[in-house]
Parts: structure tokens; C-alpha cells; sequence
């Protein structure tokens, strides 16, 4: 009796283990989680808040101005002739003290640079091949190193676009639209090859420059499985766990990336980055003279920041370094607008629905200061339909007019809360566009129904 007490004993006190060591397990991983998950939040944090960065394309195609890497896939010039550009690209006049001065004063929070796009040829000095700023080109000498070293020392945020297509490397499954060197069912051992390589060139650049951002491209022409996705997110994370990916790895990202059209309805994902052109090239062209006007990128901004965006503006320096004119003029016009307006733009959140107010909105993070953005001239006044709040001060940003506004509709026997006028006298009106800021009573509160007929006896 006395060994089946003692067995009963000895088992309960291993079930206790047991629970105990379940339960201190699932409470680690609990606390791993959370901790996971405000690293997250941080991360993301510092994108939201941004607003504004600048995209740069500066590779061969810079020298004589054509597409980049497209011109010779798509077969409009050779493959031999593209890259007769390496002795053009001289970076003579190339200035990343400058560049990042330039980046700054727009406004911009951040800078991608394209470390390396579709062509393979890469700016810094890899170990990986050598078609590269240092082994193949005039420049002879690595370029991405200065510039990420002038963007930390302004405190902006470090951005590494890199293609994981590669059309230039033999063991690349991919070489023009007419022409693919293998597939990989065929030869696993190529690609497996060219999987250390791309992947070996990540290291060097998480190692390197430990990048905010990593802004991945091309990964259409293979599934996640075969770019091993997942496994370069871990890599990446591992490295840096406060690093940001986009969506372009297959999905494995942190935020959507719309090119070139302002998304017409507000895009569902909690992040998302618009990446739009100067002009209508990515890289420099030096027949492309369609430049968007200061007050046509404003607006832009506006919309995107309206819908909880960031707005990532493309420029294209020359492959002797040196931006143009017509770029610069308009960062730099940007940047005075930006300045102003800086508390309605930096740190906000998306606005409110369109049908409210016509024009672009933000507001504060605790959600009791509107901002209203107010294309054009809008003759004396400008409306409010459905706030419920209500207003405590209007003033113009940027100046601190105070303006003031009348509440017509609104009736004692119904909820609904009228409509709200308010006075914009033409002294108050910026060159670009006016902004507005509207201190409420309280989070904004808007008034969403149908409307209904009211009868009265």
C-alpha cells in the first residue's frame, strides 16, 4: 500500500512539472509575441508618421538616357551595346552631401536608392560578380556608401530598393522577353547558384548598411517557393529586426506599393506608398521634358496623405551625378510647401470621407484637430457637411490667421448637425495650396446617415 502511495506521489508531482513547464512555456511565448509585436508597431510607426520620400533610379541607363534594363530586354537596344553605358556612368560630378541636402529640404523623411535594378548592375562594391561601380564602370569607386552615410547623418531614413531578377547574371534563369537561359525543374544546381548569389548580396547590404527599408521589384517572374521568400524575410529580420520590406517579395512584405496612379478609392492595407515619377521616367531621360508642376505634386501628396499614404516622389540623376535643374526646382518647391505646412502633414492620420468635405484632409493622431487642404481660390468660403463637433478655433496653417465660419441648416428638433461654412478671405491663400486646421470638441464625430423626411404638425 504504502509503494502504490508513494507512486501516486511521485506521478502527481510530475503532472505538476508538467503543467508548470506548459504553462511557463506558453507564458514565454506570450511574452515573445508581444514583444514581436511592438517591435512591429514601432517600425511601422516611423513609416506612417513619414509621409514623403524620395525614390532614386541611378544606374547605366543614366549615361545615355534610355530605359532602365527594359531597353535591352525588351530588345530595343543589345544587351552588348547596354552595357557599353559602364563608361559613361563616371559619377564625376556626383555630390551625396548635396543629394541628401536636396532630399531633406523637400521635406522628404527618407530616401530608396536603386542599389542595384533588373540589369544587375550594382552601385556598391559586391563581392558578388563584378558588374559593379567599382569593377565595371568609369566611376570606379563604390557610390552607395557616401550616399547612405550623408542620409544618417541628417537622421533620414536609409532605403535599399534591389531586383531579385538579375538578367545580366549567367545563372539567372531570365535574360531578354525572347530569350530564357534554363528553367529550373531542368537545372536546380544553376539556380541554386544564383539563390547564394542574390541572397549573398543581401547579406552584404544588411551587413553593410543595415537599411530602415528594403524595397524589393521584379519578383513576378518567379513564385515564393523558388525565390525563397520567407527564408530572406527571416534573413533580413535576423539582421535587423526594425527593418521594413514592401510588398514586392512575393507578399512577404510589410506594406503595398501602387506605382504611378493615385489609388482612386482609400486602399484598404493599414500601410501602403505610392511611388510616382518626376516626369514620366523612372531614370534620367534626357528627351523627357514632361515634368508634373510643384502644384500638381502637392496636390498629389494631399490626396495620398488624405488616404493614410506615404507618397515615395522618383527622381533620375545623370550618370555623371549631377540632378537636373527642372528636378531640383521642383523638390525644392515642394519643400517650401512642406515646411509650412508641416504640422498638418508629418505624424497625422487619414482624413475623413470625401463626401464631407471636397478636397483632401488629415487629422491629428487623438483625432480633434482637422485639417482641411483647399485646392485653388475657393471664393470666400469653403464647406463642411456632416461634423457633429463642435468647432472650438479655425486658423490657416503656416500663418495662424484665425478665420471664422457660420453653422447654417442645423435645427433644435433634429440631430442632424447642419452644414458648416467657413469664411476664407484671398489674403490667407497660399501660392500652391491653403491649409486649413479646425480644433474640434472632442474626436471628430461625423453625422453618416441617409437623411430622412422630417414632419412637423
Amino acid at each position: 500500500m504504502g509503494e502504490i502511495l508513494k507512486y501516486k506521489k511521485v506521478n502527481h508531482i510530475i503532472k505538476r512539472s508538467i503543467i508548470c513547464s506548459v504553462l511557463c512555456c506558453s507564458m514565454l511565448s506570450w511574452a515573445q509575441n508581444l514583444d514581436s509585436l511592438k517591435v512591429e508597431q514601432k517600425k511601422m510607426q516611423w513609416f506612417k508618421d513619414a509621409k514623403l520620400g524620395v525614390f532614386i533610379h541611378w544606374g547605366l541607363y543614366s549615361v545615355n538616357g534610355i530605359d532602365e534594363s527594359w531597353s535591352f530586354y525588351n530588345g530595343y537596344i543589345s544587351h552588348k551595346n547596354y552595357l557599353k553605358q559602364t563608361k559613361g556612368f563616371t559619377a564625376k560630378k556626383y555630390n551625396p552631401e548635396a543629394w541628401v541636402e536636396l532630399i531633406r529640404k523637400s521635406g522628404a523623411k527618407y530616401s530608396v536608392i536603386t542599389a542595384k535594378h533588373h540589369d544587375g548592375f550594382a552601385l556598391w562594391d559586391t563581392k558578388y560578380g563584378n558588374l559593379n561601380a567599382v569593377d565595371a564602370a568609369a566611376s570606379k569607386e563604390d557610390v552607395l556608401t557616401p550616399f547612405v552615410t550623408a542620409l544618417r547623418k541628417k537622421n533620414l531614413k536609409v532605403g535599399i530598393y534591389y531586383s531579385l531578377p538579375d538578367w545580366s547574371y549567367n545563372d539567372y534563369t531570365h535574360f531578354t522577353r525572347d530569350s530564357i537561359r534554363y528553367k529550373i525543374q531542368e537545372e536546380p544546381k544553376r539556380w541554386q547558384k544564383f539563390l547564394n548569389y542574390y541572397q549573398g548580396q543581401l547579406k552584404e547590404l544588411s551587413d553593410n548598411y543595415n537599411p530602415d527599408l528594403y524595397w524589393f521589384d521584379g519578383d513576378w517572374e518567379h513564385n515564393s517557393e523558388e525565390w525563397q521568400a520567407p527564408k530572406v524575410r527571416q534573413l533580413l529580420l535576423e539582421r535587423n529586426a526594425n527593418t521594413i520590406l514592401n510588398s514586392r517579395l512575393r507578399q512577404h512584405g510589410d506594406y503595398a506599393t501602387p506605382e504611378q496612379g493615385m489609388p482612386i478609392t482609400r486602399p484598404k492595407n493599414k500601410y501602403w506608398e505610392l511611388c510616382m515619377t518626376i516626369n514620366d521616367s523612372w531614370g534620367f531621360q534626357k528627351n523627357d521634358h514632361n515634368y508634373k508642376t510643384t502644384n500638381q505634386i502637392i496636390g498629389i501628396f494631399a490626396d495620398v496623405i488624405g488616404n493614410g499614404g506615404n507618397l515615395l516622389l522618383d527622381i533620375g540623376p545623370k550618370g555623371d551625378g549631377s540632378i537636373p535643374k527642372e528636378q531640383v526646382e521642383v523638390l525644392e518647391g515642394l519643400g517650401k510647401w512642406t515646411s509650412k505646412h508641416k504640422e498638418a502633414i508629418y505624424g497625422t492620420v487619414a482624413g475623413i470621407p470625401k463626401e464631407h468635405f471636397y478636397g483632401p484632409t488629415t487629422l491629428s493622431k487623438d483625432k480633434t484637430i482637422l485639417y482641411l487642404f483647399v485646392k485653388g481660390d475657393p471664393k470666400g468660403e469653403v464647406v463642411i457637411r456632416g461634423l457633429k463637433n463642435k468647432i472650438n478655433r479655425i486658423w490657416v496653417v503656416g500663418n495662424g490667421t484665425k478665420l471664422s465660419h457660420k453653422v447654417v441648416g442645423s435645427v433644435y428638433w433634429s440631430h442632424y448637425p447642419g452644414i458648416k461654412y467657413i469664411q476664407m478671405p484671398d489674403y490667407v491663400l497660399d501660392d500652391e495650396m491653403t491649409v486649413i486646421a479646425v480644433l474640434l470638441e472632442g474626436k471628430v464625430d461625423l453625422y453618416r446617415e441617409d437623411g430622412a423626411v422630417i414632419e412637423s404638425n
